[in-house]
């Protein structure tokens, strides 16, 4: 027994010298392997050769650092209260009388400094039904003046009388890639300068969340964390580059839970520039109304891709109809830009202005056809477009012209819209958002001003005549005082 123990116990000993014996020769000094370069064989060792490759790969793909991206980014986002509430011009005796009176309310956001003079760029629901609106920087409290906004593509434009102001550096949505790092700077939960990261998980997404007669929805979707008050903020790449202005998050509590989309910063500059140079955005119309294609609809029309968008609606007397361009067309490309779906087709278009020409590519019962589309105005015309507002805080609304768009889609020659709706006047005569006034008294509505000092200033017997929303006819009468 001994000697089988014995025996065995040596036979373990000799196996572990072995197998040092092996690793030290095999390892410490191998055996060099023939290499052909310079015309002619060389030897390498295993070892040179290994650690070669590591020093390459960690060369090439360095370990990846948000402290740059937030060193350069976080000296530009701004925190922004929104007062309101508080005027009596949109409260009634009866709102006095049963406690419903003025009561400050305090929403906040984030933005971005676009600009050394101050110009900010944040959400326009950050900065809805404002009354007074405040931006922080640094401790400092700057009163801001809001220059334009845009239900469209929510991007609202704030003013501050400051100086050397660390305006953001602007990098490109367009060429940023899915899978790529992003940074989401804001103030989230009213903590100021919080950074997150993520990587963008799509391009081009739709979630039909915006308003507005023309929703331009083409979001970077990133798993970035954004949350209440992130808002109006800066997404950001490694570099600290503006790439997208964060906007809005999917989930049904209210915080994040793994979507956060961002307006892209190609068309959010757009926007602003527009607002900054001419007080409204120069949308760019091509005439027609298209939507998504379906597995369905594709098999409906037998069409052998889901690619591209199919044309719905062609506006009589608009570019689409003047280009030849007919209702079930499938537009496959707009300039350089291929067309996948509705996201790609109206980021496309947001970078063009009326009066520019686009090449259209589209197909037509199977055969590709080509043709050049001269953009237009939301009035039809083909030059920069300078519409005319009226706000009125006693009728609690904004009133503007109807455009081109929505004439041809209610089948009316002029009126005028009741937009951004609060409480006031208009909304005590049972009028909503969206509705157009073509008659007051029976005497036509064309001028936004004129139609809203009539209705602030008018006492006795009201006619209004309209349209809905939805298109409904509508005529009734008040007695007002």
């Amino acid at each position: 027994m001994n000697s089988t123990i014995k025996t065995t116990g040596l036979s373990f000993i000799a196996g572990l010298a072995g197998a040092a014996i092996w690793t030290q020769f095999f390892f410490a000094n191998p055996e060099p392997t023939a290499v052909f370069a310079n015309g002619k064989f060389q030897k390498e060792s295993y070892t040179s050769q290994f650690t070669s490759d590591r020093d390459s790969k960690l060369q090439t793909n360095p370990l990846v650092s948000f402290v740059e991206a937030s060193e350069n980014s976080t000296e530009s986002v701004v925190f922004i209260k929104n007062f309101s509430g508080t005027d009596p011009r949109r409260y009634s005796m009866f709102d006095y009388f049963f406690g419903n009176g003025p009561s400050q309310q305090v929403s906040t956001g984030s933005g971005v400094i676009i600009s050394t003079d101050g110009y900010i760029v944040t959400n326009n629901h950050v900065i809805d039904q404002a009354e007074t609106i405040e931006v922080i920087h640094k401790k400092r409290t700057y009163k801001a003046q809001l220059v334009g906004t845009d239900k469209n593509t929510d991007i609202a434009v704030l003013k501050i009388e400051a100086e050397n102001m660390p305006a953001v550096k602007q990098g490109s949505s367009r060429d940023l890639k899915i899978g790529e790092w992003v940074l989401a700077v804001g103030n989230p939960f009213n903590l100021t300068s919080t950074v997150t990261a993520g990587i963008v998980s799509a391009k081009e997404r739709q979630i039909n969340i915006l308003g507005g007669d023309f929703p331009l929805e083409s979001f970077i979707q990133t798993d970035a964390p954004i949350n209440p008050g992130n808002s109006g903020g800066a997404l950001v790449n490694i570099k600290g580059e503006l790439v997208g202005i964060n906007t809005a998050i999917l989930s049904r509590t209210g915080s994040y839970t793994g979507y956060g989309f961002a307006v892209p910063v190609d068309i959010a500059m757009k926007v602003a520039n527009d607002l900054i140079q001419y007080g409204e955005v120069q949308k760019a119309i091509p005439g027609i109304e298209a939507v998504e294609i379906t597995p369905e609809l594709a098999e409906e029309m037998k069409l052998n891709t889901l690619n591209g968008v199919v044309v719905t609606h062609v506006v009589k007397g608009g570019a689409a109809e003047t280009a030849g361009i007919s209702k079930n067309d499938v537009i496959t490309k707009l300039g350089d830009q291929e067309i996948a779906g509705m996201g790609s087709f109206e980021e496309a278009l947001s970078y063009y202005y009326p009066g520019q020409k686009l090449a259209v590519n589209f197909n037509r019962n199977g055969s590709t056809k080509v043709t050049l589309l001269t953009l237009q105005n939301l009035e039809g015309g083909e030059g920069v477009l300078k519409r005319e507002f009226f706000n009125s805080a006693v009728l609690g609304a904004r009133l503007e012209a109807v455009n081109t768009i929505e004439k041809d889609r209610l089948s009316i020659p002029y009126g005028i819209k009741i937009t951004a709706l609060t409480r006031g006047y208009l909304r005590d005569l049972g009028l909503r958002d969206g509705f157009v006034i073509t008659k007051l008294n029976s005497q036509a509505a064309i001028n936004p001003k004129e139609v809203g000092e009539f209705l602030e200033e008018f006492s006795g017997k009201l006619l209004i005549e309209g349209v809905t929303a939805n298109g409904q006819p509508f005529m009734q009468s008040y007695n007002v005082r």
